[in-house]
Order: structure tokens, then sequence, then C-alpha cells
């Protein structure tokens, strides 16, 4: 059996190579992403493991197909880059990382909403000046606040856990109810329900057609004045624009964004200075003491990416020789 792995970079290389070592299986490990360019680097392989944000297209999976690889695993949760279409016409099997690690992304999601509740960025401007005064910039304590928390699969619920370590009262919107949480009661029935009551909206939840933009003009119009918005999920879920405008009248107090809807090409990248960053609308948000912008970091922990790395490689093995796999997706 030989696999071939695409796209990876030098901290998952390690955990590859152990991978490789205790399994006895052969792993060809390439740093370019899988693409019409360097998908004839599969040819002779049985399985392909990748992970990038471009598309994963119908030239590129017709050609897999065309090299006998019906096994394709995704070290990532996301397939809306998928093409369904070829998937279904070739008959490849596709298994994504649905948990590699929750805590990592809820972890992150609390870190920065402290940091905007204790205002510790402008305080490290304020510094930075030589100005050592508190004024005006007292702050706010979680636990006298409502977090509304969109989407309780096992990220939405590793955050709960931890807004609740901090005495913050929790409300919950998902179309699914989790059996647990259903008996606590935290559950309300309408997302304008949790937008009326949440100081706090930590949002969870997968992309997809239904849900682009979902955080919009109309949407803010119905949250608290002075609400603070979390997304360490998907950054079509919020309409860019409209959150600068949030931002501009006071509506929205502060923004931590992990994911930005125009990500791709622009996050994971060094373009040696911040005027070169080829984005005006993400420098806005950048510029402000009151938001919060990482490079869709959530998941970059040493634990999340062993993970994401050898569940990805053990799928592929599952569909390679039992043609199935308990995170195979359907499409």
């Amino acid at each position: 059996m030989k696999i071939i792995a695409y796209g990876i970079r030098d901290d998952e290389k390690p955990y590859l190579d152990q991978w490789s070592k205790d399994k006895g299986i052969e792993v060809k490990a390439v740093a370019e992403l899988l693409d019409e360019s360097t998908v004839d680097q599969a040819k002779g392989y049985d399985g392909a493991v990748v992970y990038q944000q471009k598309p994963y297209t119908a030239e590129v999976l017709d050609k897999l197909a065309s090299f006998g690889i019906k096994s394709l695993s995704l070290r990532n949760v996301g397939v809306d880059n998928v093409d369904a279409d070829a998937i279904k016409r070739n008959d490849i099997k596709v298994t994504n990382v649905p948990a590699y690690s929750p805590n990592a992304i809820a972890e992150l999601a609390a870190t920065q909403l402290m940091r905007l509740l204790r205002r510790t960025n402008t305080f490290d401007c304020k510094i930075a000046n030589g100005d050592l005064r508190w004024a005006p910039d007292i702050a706010d304590e979680l636990d006298q606040m409502t977090v509304g928390v969109i989407a309780t699969g096992r990220i939405g619920r590793a955050a709960i856990n931890i807004y609740k370590g901090f005495g913050a009262k929790i409300i919950a919107y998902d179309i699914f109810h989790n059996p647990e949480l259903e008996k606590e009661g935290i559950y309300v029935d309408t997302l304008d329900e949790l937008y009326a009551q949440a100081d706090v909206i930590s949002l969870h939840s997968p992309a997809t057609k239904e849900n682009e933009h979902m955080f919009n003009d109309e949407a803010f119009g119905k949250m608290k004045d002075g609400v603070f918005i979390i997304n360490p999920a998907r950054g079509a879920l919020v309409d860019t624009d409209a959150l600068i405008r949030a931002l501009d009248s006071g509506k929205v107090a502060g923004a931590a964004l992990d994911v930005y809807e125009d990500e791709v090409g622009i996050f994971n990248t060094d373009f040696g200075s911040f005027d070169a960053i080829p984005d005006e609308r993400l420098k806005n948000l950048i510029k402000r003491e009151n938001v919060l912008v990482t490079p869709h970091i959530a998941f970059f922990t040493k634990t999340a990416v062993k993970n994401m790395v050898q569940f990805a490689l053990n799928s592929n093995v599952n569909l390679i020789e039992k043609g199935s796999d308990e995170s195979q997706v359907k499409f």
C-alpha cells in the first residue's frame, strides 16, 4: 500500500513520519497542494491525503480516478470546496477529520473573548507609547454576561464548558439539540431570541449556502447594543461590510475573528509589511483596537495537527482496505 499526502507542512512532517514508521506503510509527503499542476504525482499510489482551501476541481478528481485512486482523505473538517458531482461520477470515497481537537478551537475563542473584555489590545498600545494610566478603558466581567453559542456540535460544546467555567450564563441555538444540553434548558427557539439576549455571540457553525452572511445588517440590527462577536468558525458566516458598519456605529463593541471571508491566498502568507497586505477591509479590521484578527490559527496546536495528520491517514487506510470509514462524508 502506498499513500501520497499533499500540502504537508514542516509542522506536520514529524507526525506523518512517525505514523509511517509505526504502520510500515509508505507515505510520500508533497509540500505543494493538490491541484492541476501536481495531481500527476499521485500516479501509482493507492490513496491521497490532502488539506487545502483551494477547490478540489472536477479536473483534479477525474485525474485521480483515472489513476485508480478512489480514496481521498481530508485533514480538515470542511468539504464545501469539493466538487460533489465529480466525486459521485467517479465513485470516490471521501473522509474528513470532524473532531481533531474541539478544545483547540474553543480555547482560542475564549482567550480572544477575554482579551476583548479586559481591553488588553488597548493597554498594549498604550503601554507601548508610555501611557500607564487605567482610564478610560475599564473592563467587563464575563461572569456578568450572557453568552449565546450558535451551533452545539463538538466545538460548540467545548466552548460552552469553558464559558461556564468563567461563570457566564449560556444560551444556545442549533437546529439539532444535544440531549444533555437540552436537559439544561439552555436552547432558545430562534436566532432572533439569541440575538436579543446575548452580550456575547460565539459562532461555531459550518458554512453552508443557507447560512452565508448570516451575520448581516439585519442580524446585527437585532442584537443588543455593545455585543461582542467571536468567530473561529467560517469567514463566510459574517458579512464583512456589515460588521464594519456595526463596529462604526457601536452596535458591536468588539470582535474576535480567526476566519475571514476572503482569507484564501491571504492568511498564512508573509507579505513583508502591513501596508503590503492586499485587502483594505481586512486592514481596516486589524487596525481597530476592539478587533482581534488571527490568521485561522485556532486549529494550530500540537495535539490538533497530530490528530489531523494521523486520523486522516488511518481513514485513508480504511478506505483502501475496507472500502469505508466512520468519518466518511456523504455527498
